[in-house]
């Protein structure tokens, strides 16, 4: 059966602050390593007032030492934001710390607002360099002899084995991930427009790397299983508050669930987040199972990376339960 990672954005849930978020974090990834996940990742965002994890490498650093085996990493390092040596030193750094176990996804959306982008002194035409900054980072990782004094090395870095991902929602990552023979994560979990068209592609034009020998396809979910349909549905209706205050562009902390979402938003809204959320599973074990087994059918993903929006932490605990529970049914059923 396909491996299971969690993409954690560390929730910083309406009442509570980000060192609650952080310790739910550090909780969270011990139960996924001992659930079997196979990588526990973690976001660059900035300025949302329901996101802790914007000192991403941090973050990974505190993950990784709180655990002992599983892979920890950037789902991911917005690339524009930084110098590609910066971030070759940073994850040089937690490489060496926790050798094996460091990812490093790299995407090249703001992961904030406009006014949050410049704060950060960030290039508006950083994007168009997107291509190059990340051959760029590529080469910091590349040995390095002792006779090459005249270039630029990161050190750590230098010589590491650090896995690079390409992270996208459009066609461009896509294929760039396919040129530089990358593995490649589509953010289906929040755009799922173009995922079949870019996994087709990235697949298609796929090159062959010493990195990555073959095309190796990570699709996100939103996984939010419960005891019951009816518990999911309630549950699920956090993530619509959330998703519909960021696309008002009023973000907000992680909202509790409600009872009614009558009034909440608009019928053009409830078509939005029909689309944008389409690639979530909300149900219980018997429901999900029947639409994850349809959905990796279809697509063919190397692996799933689910995030977990539940404003309740026990409640997000016992979604990653359930969701291996059934990864394990699926994996027997189809032997």
């Amino acid at each position: 059966m396909i491996p299971f990672s969690v993409l954690d954005l560390s929730l910083i849930t309406r009442g509570h602050g980000p060192a609650d978020a952080f310790r739910n974090t550090l909780d969270l990834a011990r139960l996924a390593e001992s659930l079997g996940c196979a990588r526990y990742w973690l976001a660059e965002h900035h300025g949302m007032p329901g996101i802790a994890s914007a000192a991403t490498g941090i973050l990974i650093g505190q993950v990784a030492a709180a655990t002992r085996h599983i892979r920890v990493g950037a789902g991911g390092i917005m690339l524009p934001n930084h110098s590609p040596l910066v971030i070759a030193e940073q994850f040089g750094t937690l490489e060496s710390l926790f050798p094996g176990r460091i990812d490093l996804g790299l995407g090249r959306a703001p992961g904030s607002d406009q006014r949050t982008a410049h704060a950060l002194r960030r290039d508006p035409h950083a994007p168009e360099r997107f291509a190059h900054d990340v051959e760029e980072l590529l080469h910091y990782f590349e040995p390095a002899s002792e006779q090459d004094t005249h270039l630029v090395r990161a050190i750590p870095g230098a010589g590491l084995q650090v896995p690079v991902w390409l992270l996208g929602s459009s066609l461009f990552s896509a294929v760039l991930a396919a040129q530089l023979g990358l593995p490649y994560a589509f953010a289906s979990h929040f755009a799922p427009a173009r995922m079949e068209e870019a996994i087709t592609l990235y697949r298609h034009r796929f090159t062959p790397s010493a990195r990555c020998p073959k095309p190796h396809v990570m699709l996100g979910v939103n996984m939010i299983a419960a005891d019951s349909v009816e518990e999911a549905g309630h549950l699920a209706t956090s993530l619509q508050q959330y998703f519909i205050a960021l696309r008002r562009g009023r973000p907000i902390a992680f909202p509790p669930p409600v009872a009614d979402t009558t009034g909440l938003w608009s019928a053009g809204e409830q078509a939005m987040l029909d689309h944008a959320l389409a690639c979530t599973l909300a149900g219980s074990a018997d429901t999900i199972t029947r639409r994850l087994a349809a959905f990796i059918s279809r697509h063919q993903p190397d692996e799933l990376l689910l995030a977990l929006p539940v404003y309740d932490h026990a409640l997000r605990r016992r979604s990653l339960e359930l969701a291996m529970t059934l990864r394990d049914g699926l994996a027997a059923g189809m032997a």
